[in-house]
């Protein structure tokens, strides 16, 4: 929840969250929805990233979108957020997947400061969203 309560969700439904997130965990054998990574500092959850199985049909290929990566306030610029990133593109190799995709806020730039150091191509496509 401290994610959401960072981009200032304002309805943070903890029953949802266990819903949609139940979907990340187990699936070894392929039919989960994609992989939710934890970073531990001992016991202490220290940062998460979510990652989709996503397909491109620019492409044709199959991807991996890192959708959330988050990393406690205390436990950033010491590497988690770049371990979960390098997880993420493990994890779309062992996939099959052709590449790693993410997107961040514009304003954002303790990330872009990180996504900027580890080799990605910045993408030139904008993204849009409309309420269903």
């Amino acid at each position: 929840m401290l994610y959401q309560e960072f981009y200032e969700v304002e309805e943070i439904d903890p029953g949802r969250n266990r819903d949609f997130f139940s979907r990340f965990v187990g699936g070894g054998d392929g039919t989960a929805d994609g992989w939710l990574l934890g970073a531990f500092d001992g016991d202490e959850v220290i940062g998460f990233g979510c990652f989709y199985r996503h397909k491109s049909s620019l492409s044709a290929t199959d991807i991996v979108l890192m959708n959330d990566l988050y990393v406690t306030e205390s436990a950033r610029g010491k590497g988690t957020g770049r371990a979960l990133i390098e997880a993420g593109v493990e994890l779309a190799r062992k996939s099959g997947a052709s590449h790693l995709t993410w997107a961040t806020a514009p304003d954002n730039h303790t990330a872009q400061r990180l996504y900027d150091s580890t080799g990605a191509d910045k993408s030139t496509w904008l993204e849009y969203e409309i309420e269903a």
